[in-house]
């Protein structure tokens, strides 16, 4: 059977019968389903694409059965890093390179019978969007939430751009492997920390999963201190710490700056400047995450100068170190090396002195990090955390060298980037009037159509360098102007595109009240969980700022968001580009494996289970879907509907979907179905009702091989005996594992453990 002609048959009806298309207004109830729309790269779509948009489909599918009025979906975040140093490698300019992958993507997509709303399709390059984007920026911009600054950055060599610190892991680039090192840049900034109280406290509007809320509220990372001032002795000089313990503060025996910190410099002795040129140095040669892992080897370089303990007036030496970060908090910690372990090794490593003020431990061994009675703390002696805390900050307070305060992890968002594959940043510079937006009117600005973009040696832009689109004039004074080369992240774009589907053809305003209020918010949103952070976080502020200026109607756009768990390869870790296994739909098609086969690996197992890939699982779900299509085409169409058991087959079905998309039990149940006592014109009337959600074809698919000595039946029960296995041996019962090998083999059953998962065969 041609699996592709087939689809495009069914792809062609849908297409006539605007079978997948959301109304706007209708008067059936509103259900919007939404899956990360996907950069669309050269190599086409992965596997990881497909295991999401499997399982969004079966819900999609079964709303539409409930009669709601479903929006589906589907767009290309296609501006960024990736799409430019793919154009540059394929001597092809990123405008071309974005049309021919989302062409490729698309075409793709269809063979897998996913029911988009194709009408809403748009790409985040396309000037009728983007040209929202940058409005939106000047709402910012207008509102003081936009701002330059100068402030460290990841900045990759090669690939000349900013990194974020996900993308500069180990200290080097994920894309091409270079050392990244730290630059001081001016960027562009919006003014997220503002929101951080806001963005917690939405969370409570949400139906987040639970480890989606926690990975927010862990980016976030709120924490509730004081701020406490020291003096640098024989100096008219001060910094200032943030700490959590304040009550601790007669066990701080030294203070640590940033190598980055603007005091360093100015406090630094004679004696120790050579040294602490070295070590921040060095430092620039190291991002955020090597900088703070908590097992790494701590280091340090003494300035020579002191600080005043303000609790105790004893001088303490100030060091510089590498896991102290100027962006975060104040650039200065104060060390209590008897309660925190790492500046208890930091402590050890360095002679310095270890002053224990908690009753509980020995810190001759080892930190004490848990509570106690206060002791060594003159005042807060004999008295438990809260109180002492508390008594801590009247003291400094009344003392005049520290205050209450909170203080959150987030930073404000980097908004900068040094290439030309992104959205231009609407706004422009005169020596009069300084930063000057552009005229709303005059949007979008385009980006200019030229033969080179490549990113400069110099660290700017490479539309810098474009003199005819640079050069322009003050819409403020009419003086002679340049405009920003800067370009946006990618991650603009993605911040919005889910209101932009409710009414994506608007082109006076990004979105009508009228249809953000019928669609009201996504109600369910999926992806994966390495984009629980940053992207959504993004999105929730972008829509936060939105609502405060009256140009959304929810404060919250997004009701549920869960994520997918991993495809894993056959050493059981995440499958990628850099460890060579990176698995495409078309990869699987030149191995012989229609796209519909993959599906079906996809429906049985849960989206939130991580999925364990190999070729020899993927021959079984062939040989099992090739058993199935068999099965169905083999029962006969005569006779009566048995209401009775079409009602109870069809609900237990839709049960399944329900809870949490558990389409595994979904399969179940249609197995179930096959060997239940009712006659052959009942199931094949459920089976086609069942494959409305499923869309595995089943009506009109033929089976391509024929395997002897193994049913249907038995098929369903050893795969599912094989992931009871499973799950006993994650819970370490293994009495339990090897019972259920026992049963199978007693079965005639022979299942063997790989690298790449189980595989079984009949007993010869």
């Amino acid at each position: 059977m041609n699996f592709n002609e087939l689809e495009k048959k069914w792809q062609k009806y849908w297409d006539e019968h605007e079978s997948f298309k959301a109304i706007d207004g209708s008067s059936k109830e509103p259900y919007y389903i939404l899956v990360e729309f996907p950069y669309p790269s050269g190599s086409g779509l992965h596997v990881g694409h497909v295991r999401s948009y499997t399982a969004q489909d079966a819900i999609a599918r079964l709303k539409r059965m409930q009669g709601y009025n479903v929006l589906f979906p589907m767009g290309w975040d296609a501006f960024g890093a990736p799409a430019e140093q793919y154009a540059i490698k394929n001597h092809i300019h990123p405008k071309e390179a974005v049309k021919e992958n989302i062409k490729n993507f698309k075409r793709q997509m269809q063979t897998l019978g996913f029911s988009f709303d194709w009408d809403r399709e748009f790409s985040t390059t396309d000037p009728e969007y983007y040209k929202w984007t940058q409005w939106q920026f000047l709402e910012f911009y207008k509102h003081n939430m936009a701002y330059k600054a100068t402030v460290p950055v990841n900045w990759c060599p090669n690939c000349k751009t900013v990194l974020s610190n996900e993308d500069a892991a180990g200290g080097v680039c994920e894309r091409c492997g270079a050392q990244v090192i730290q630059k001081n840049k001016s960027q562009w900034m919006l003014r997220m920390s503002d929101y951080a109280e806001d963005l917690l406290n939405g969370l409570d509007d949400t139906h987040f999963a639970p480890k989606v809320k926690l990975g927010q509220i862990n980016w976030i990372g709120k924490s509730i201190g004081a701020e406490v001032d020291f003096k640098v002795d024989g100096t008219d000089k001060t910094f200032t710490v943030f700490t959590t313990r304040c009550d601790t503060l007669f066990g701080a025996t030294y203070c640590v700056l940033a190598p980055e910190h603007e005091l360093v410099d100015m406090i630094t002795t004679d004696e120790q400047k050579v040294e602490v040129k070295k070590y921040k140095e060095a430092c620039l040669l190291k991002n955020e995450m090597e900088r703070t892992e908590l097992n790494k080897e701590k280091t340090g370089v003494f300035t020579g100068a002191y600080a005043i303990n303000p609790v105790n007036n004893k001088r303490i030496p100030i060091y510089i170190s590498d896991y102290v970060l100027s962006s975060y908090g104040t650039g200065a910690i104060m060390a209590v090396p008897a309660h925190d372990s790492r500046d208890y090794e930091f402590a050890r490593k360095f002679n310095l002195e270890i002053i224990p003020v908690l009753e509980g431990g020995d810190v001759s061994k080892e930190a004490y990090e848990g509570d106690g009675i206060h002791i060594n703390s003159d005042f807060l002696n004999g008295l438990d955390k809260e109180t002492a805390i508390n008594k801590m900050l009247e003291y400094l307070e009344k003392s005049n060298c520290g205050k209450k305060k909170v203080n959150y992890k987030m930073r404000d968002w980097i908004f900068s980037r040094q290439r030309f594959w992104g959205e231009p940043i609407p706004m422009i510079y005169c020596e009069s009037c300084g930063w000057v937006p552009m005229n709303e009117s005059e949007l979008p600005l385009l980006l200019p159509d030229v033969a080179e973009y490549e990113p400069t040696d110099n660290g700017e832009s490479p539309l810098a360098k474009i003199t005819d689109w640079v050069n322009t004039t003050c819409p403020k004074c009419g003086a002679k102007a340049k405009r920003e080369t800067d370009t946006m992240p990618n991650w603009a774009g993605s911040s919005w595109y889910f209101l932009r589907f409710m009414d994506p053809h608007n082109d006076h305003e990004f979105a009508s009240m009228q249809n953000l209020k019928y669609w009201n918010k996504v109600n369910w949103y999926n992806g994966g969980m390495e984009h629980t952070a940053r992207h959504l976080l993004y999105a929730r502020f972008w829509v936060q700022f939105l609502y405060n200026i009256g140009l959304v109607p929810n404060k919250e756009m997004i009701d549920t968001r869960v994520s997918h768990g991993m495809v894993l390869g056959s050493d059981n870790q995440k499958m990628s580009k850099s460890k060579g296994d990176f698995l495409t739909v078309s990869l699987l098609q030149e191995k012989g494996y229609d796209p519909i086969v993959y599906r079906m690996f996809c429906l049985q197992s849960h989206y939130r289970k991580p999925l364990e890939f190999s070729y020899e699982i993927m021959d079984n779900t062939k040989a099992a879907y090739n058993k199935l299509v068999k099965r169905v085409a083999g029962l006969k169409k005569e006779g009566e509907v048995d209401q009775n058991v079409f009602a109870e087959y069809k609900a237990k079905f839709v049960d399944a979907i329900s809870n949490d998309l558990n389409t595994s039990m979904a399969i179940t149940v249609l197995y179930d179905l096959l060997k239940a006592d009712t006659n052959d014109i009942t199931k094949y009337e459920l089976i086609k009702d069942f494959d409305k959600v499923l869309s595995l074809n089943l009506e009109n698919a033929k089976s391509t091989e024929t395997t002897e000595g193994v049913d249907a039946e038995l098929e369903s029960f050893v795969l599912a005996k094989i992931e009871e296995r499973k799950e006993a041996k994650k819970a370490k019962d293994f009495a339990k594992a090897d019972a259920i090998r026992d049963e199978l083999l007693a079965k005639g059953i022979v299942i063997k453990d790989t690298r790449e998962g189980v595989v079984w065969h009949k007993a010869e």
